[in-house]
């Protein structure tokens, strides 16, 4: 069979925060997406497999901001998403054309889609008048 273009660096894996005082600050790649977020991207966790997305159902959302911020994460990915049918012949709906079949390019990278860093923090400066009142 032939070996369609996949991800090199494994499946999508959701942005999470640390558990403790001490790492609660810093976003870290988690284990998996949890139900609640492939539902409202509407991916089932059967299909979420199998077109390489990370799916922990043990997981719950605490935070209505995470979970946007991982709906937004699954939906990025499924539009850049290209999937080969599996029958040239009788494509299904959802499927590449020939023309996206022919641009896909191999992922490569340490991991799909990484966390984007944060803005620059703010700088010390000397306070002003302005500041003091």
């Amino acid at each position: 069979a032939a070996i369609f273009p996949r991800p090199v660096a494994g499946l999508l894996r959701p942005i999470v925060r640390g558990q403790t005082i001490r790492y609660n600050s810093k976003q870290r790649l988690g284990r998996g997406f949890t139900l609640e977020e492939l539902k409202e991207a509407g991916i089932t966790a059967q299909k979420a497999q199998t077109i390489g997305i990370a799916v922990d159902h043990r997981r719950k959302n605490r935070s209505e901001e995470t979970l946007r911020a991982n709906v937004q994460r699954l939906n990025e990915y499924t539009s850049r998403l290209v999937i080969f049918p599996r029958n040239k012949r009788s494509p299904k709906a959802g499927d590449a054309t020939k023309e996206q079949m022919a641009s896909a390019v191999q992922q490569t990278g340490q991991a799909v889609m990484p966390i984007k860093a944060a803005g620059s923090k703010a700088h010390s400066r000397a306070i002003t008048d302005a500041d003091k009142k």
